[in-house]
């Protein structure tokens, strides 16, 4: 069902089920698909492919254009994927030539009143960011994130999978798979034991991973500190998910407890 109030280019690509509500106006290059509910007032533009079942509220701004200078209105894309919850105030914006030329969210997030998702981010699955959080350029956020409402990750940082940032953090540092982080520039607060209770991993598995932390993070010496480590956690793979994050090529130095 699409309003009569609603302005929609002819060129768009609107799924016969989706529903697009009053004073809501859509570009050109936009293709929204199925069962996709679209609010009054919302704005989206540029090259923005909305996946299926997704809800997007009131006086979200989806695709318009990066907040980059070096951008001179080059074709690039914004991709949203299934079941996401897009609240008031959004605001998504597609990629740069400089970055990949894409931005992308994945499935089944929610994305609280007033969040940003700045040019070129990756953003997972699960993820839920709280209000007014801001997403900065090139920033990768992985599958079952929690990013507490105020925070601000800047440019090319990594929040890894299942790590929780407390609120108002400023995340400078890359923040590793199931780490705790929080304050004014983050530090790390050991493992986010209630996110891995949350998705049932075992006891066991969680007191390796601990007991691993606790090696990785026993001096400021990361690097050294890995060689160190036994047979026994690398086989693991909560801890090996870790060690991956750690070597892997960065932009970012990592949040450690040292970093206070």
């Amino acid at each position: 069902m699409i309003h009569k109030t609603a302005i929609i280019d002819a060129k768009a690509k609107i799924s016969q089920s989706a529903n697009i509500g009053p004073y809501t106006i859509i570009g050109p290059n936009v293709q929204i698909d199925e069962e996709t509910i679209i609010q009054s007032h919302v704005n989206i533009s540029g090259y923005t492919k909305i996946g299926k079942n997704n809800i997007v509220y009131s006086f979200a701004s989806i695709g318009s254009n990066p907040q980059d200078l070096k951008y001179k209105g080059e074709k690039t894309e914004l991709v949203i994927g299934d079941n996401n919850v897009i609240r008031e105030y959004v605001t998504a914006n597609p990629g740069t030539s400089g970055g990949g030329g894409i931005t992308k969210i994945g499935d089944k997030n929610l994305l609280m009143i007033g969040a940003h998702i700045a040019h070129d981010c990756l953003i997972g699955n699960n993820v839920v960011i709280a209000n007014n959080a801001a997403i900065a350029g090139h920033a990768e956020i992985g599958d079952d994130v929690i990013i507490g409402g105020n925070c601000g990750v800047q440019q090319f940082a990594r929040i890894g999978k299942m790590a929780m940032i407390g609120g108002m953090t400023g995340v400078s540092r890359d923040v590793i798979p199931y780490g705790l982080s929080f304050g004014n520039r983050n530090y790390l607060g050991g493992i986010n034991l209630i996110g891995l209770r949350r998705r049932n991993v075992s006891n066991k598995e969680i007191l390796t991973l601990t007991e691993a932390y606790n090696e990785i993070f026993k001096t400021e010496h990361l690097h050294d500190n890995l060689t160190k480590l036994n047979g026994e956690f690398k086989d693991n793979n909560y801890v090996k998910e870790i060690v991956d994050f750690i070597n892997k090529d960065k932009k970012r130095p990592i949040c450690t407890p040292f970093s206070k």
